[in-house]
């Protein structure tokens, strides 16, 4: 089966042979306090910002998952009002959990075709922008984001990027926390998330000093300084990783290919007659999901004709459920992949 749900999605081929080779190597077996794990840890973050251009004084540390880091962030960062930024279930989510955490928030809500305005309230300690939805594939431009730290330079800036992170390039400094899972745009299996905090958030995080969880980001932080984490972690996807990005191309190349095949299937769906684009405004339209609406049949009997095909095609999420279906474009699809995509969508003509 080719493999095109937006996430869990389609793991590189060669994490089957990365997998062996760390079973050989002992280093799964290894204690997370072990100099051999430690020397994984440091060589891992310093891949990830070698290969995807994350400034050297921002801090990386690894978590289960974004959804753990939305718990983090409202815990460890946020002292009493955050707003929010979203237009989709997961942004919306991140939202509600914040607020069963206790912190009084702001909800800056647009609509699917829009960019937002985003204007925050007094009180405001850290805006938080859903940079790409996974329910309905749209992202807010990095140019807004620029906005926003210019017009509110004494306010922190985090980033739920689960979708877009290591697929498109994306500028660090812009924000103050970054977050994605790897079972997306690093190609790797389900269960762990990178988190990416700048020096302005470290020091938020110190100066709260909430040490109430053992997720606490500044046992996090302190742990990471020493390679190490501050509970055992995902050693078998931190091993993944690292042997991921020796492999990968840097972000710029990952970049330019993503955008190549995305502007490749925009013409595809353009030119149909069985399809459209959810997204219409090309200025919000996600790179790396793209939602589909059938014209002549349900998003279900597409989704069902794609498996007969040996295709997965994501379905539709939220209000979106019923009417459409996803599309992930992540650097693990190959472009035989992506050519058999394109071969079944014109059955549907």
């Amino acid at each position: 089966m080719i493999n095109f749900y937006p996430g869990p999605s389609k793991i590189y081929p060669q994490v089957k042979n990365y997998i062996i080779e760390g079973l050989d190597s002992g280093i799964l077996s290894m204690n997370h306090r072990s100099s051999e794990f430690m020397e994984l840890m440091a060589d891992t973050v310093r891949l990830l910002k070698e290969k995807l251009r994350i400034p050297k004084d921002y801090q990386v540390v690894f978590t289960s998952s974004a959804t753990e880091c939305w718990e983090i962030i409202a815990q460890s960062i946020i002292r009493n009002r955050s707003s929010h930024v979203h237009n989709g279930a997961f942004g919306a989510k991140w939202m509600n959990y914040t607020i069963k955490l206790g912190n009084e928030v702001q909800s800056i809500q647009f609509a699917l075709n829009e960019l937002p305005e985003v204007e925050v309230e007094k009180g405001t300690e850290v805006i938080c922008f859903t940079q790409n939805e996974t329910s309905n594939g749209t992202q807010v431009p990095q140019h807004l984001i620029r906005e926003a730290r210019v017009q509110y330079p004494e306010l922190l800036i985090a980033l739920d990027a689960t979708s877009s992170m290591a697929g498109i390039e994306l500028d660090f400094e812009l924000a103050d926390i970054w977050f994605a899972s790897v079972q997306k745009c690093f190609g790797l299996p389900a269960g762990m998330a990178v988190l990416i905090c700048s020096p302005n958030a470290v020091e938020r995080a110190q100066g709260i000093n909430e040490v109430q969880h053992y997720n606490s980001l500044t046992f996090l932080l302190d742990n990471a300084r020493r390679n190490q984490t501050a509970y055992t972690p995902n050693i078998l996807d931190i091993f993944l990783l690292n042997r991921v990005l020796k492999a990968r191309s840097t972000i710029d190349l990952v970049h330019e290919r993503t955008i190549d095949r995305f502007n490749e299937m925009v013409r595809r769906i353009n030119q149909s007659t069985a399809l459209s684009f959810l997204v219409e405004n090309e200025q919000v339209r996600s790179y790396t999901v793209l939602t589909i609406v059938p014209i002549n049949c349900s998003a279900l009997d597409v989704t069902e004709i794609a498996r007969k095909d040996k295709i997965v095609l994501g379905s539709g999420y939220g209000p979106w459920k019923e009417n459409t279906f996803r599309i992930a474009n992540f650097p693990a699809i190959e472009d035989d992949d992506w050519q058999s995509l394109k071969d079944f969508f014109s059955k549907l003509e």
